[in-house]
């Protein structure tokens, strides 16, 4: 019989996890990774249990999105940005973008609510601790296959990880990072027609990060601050190009959860706020 999980696991669950793993990005080619019995029993709770968890997170958004709409100066942006409801949007990230509750989600349900008769296609292309690496390798079947007309670029934080058991070098050197942009902004130059949208890494709290046992890593400020710089410097629409969404001087802990790594509500609604505005500028 399989393990369930206790109270303690299961808020573990619900924080750490749950949000930012979905078995049929993690094993694409899996017969069974629609099972959400099978992928409850990887957790150690129900399929109901499951099944609530994620309709709160999405809620969760939901409200983050309404207040967003209760901004003016959103409520005027969105008037100005270049879509009429029924484009394909795809979001190309890592955990920060997966997360079920996070500024994708936020996004979708700013333009659903907001747009009239909308007919959005929304795909979150985001998988949890993603280097541009292994996003690259699997940029066609999971973004070029839907024939977006924007996609929304939001890689690069784990690129910079040192590992606890090799911290002398990050897990990428920042060469290949380079080269690793470069080429996906190449492919989907080529095949989108709109702009890339890149989405500059947000800080990280190294101090909440190390911290937390959960991670066998961190993420070190001089690192992160080269890969923002390469990221703002690409060609298409840069989302907080000086990467102080999170906090002018320096990133706020109520942006993140306790990992200081991963974002909270308010974090996420930063970003959204900074992609619509972004997208609302007039081009010259």
């Amino acid at each position: 019989m399989a393990k369930k999980a206790n109270e303690e696991e299961k808020g573990i669950l619900e924080q750490f996890m749950i949000p930012f793993f979905h078995v049929e990005k993690r094993v694409p080619l899996f017969p069974g990774k629609k099972n959400k019995n099978a992928e409850a029993a990887l957790f150690g709770i129900t399929e109901d249990e499951l099944t609530s968890y994620r309709e709160n997170l999405d809620q969760n958004a939901r409200e983050a999105a309404l207040q967003l709409l209760k901004e003016d100066e959103i409520v005027d942006c969105l008037d100005s940005i270049p879509m009429d409801g029924e484009e394909t949007i795809v979001a190309f990230g890592d955990s920060i973008t997966e997360d079920a509750q996070g500024w994708f989600t936020i996004l979708k349900h700013v333009l659903e609510i907001s747009t009239e008769d909308a007919n959005f296609n929304f795909i979150n292309a985001g998988v949890a601790y993603n280097t541009t690496a292994e996003a690259l390798r699997r940029i066609d079947r999971d973004v070029i296959i839907h024939e977006p007309d924007w996609v929304i670029v939001a890689l690069g934080t784990f690129d910079a990880q040192r590992l606890n058991i090799a911290p002398n070098r990050t897990l990428l050197p920042l060469s290949e990072t380079w080269e690793n942009i470069e080429t996906i902004q190449s492919v989907l130059d080529e095949r989108v027609s709109n702009p890339v949208i890149w989405v500059t890494p947000a800080p990280v709290i190294t101090e909440m990060l190390n911290e937390n046992p959960l991670y066998d890593f961190t993420i070190e400020k001089k690192d992160l601050v080269q890969v923002q710089e390469l990221v703002s410097g690409k060609q298409g629409a840069i989302i907080d190009s000086t990467a102080r969404r999170m906090g002018e001087s320096e990133p706020q802990a109520w942006n993140y959860l306790p990992d200081g790594l991963h974002h909270s509500l308010s974090g996420h609604m930063e970003t959204v706020k900074a992609i619509i505005k972004k997208l609302a500028e007039k081009e010259d």
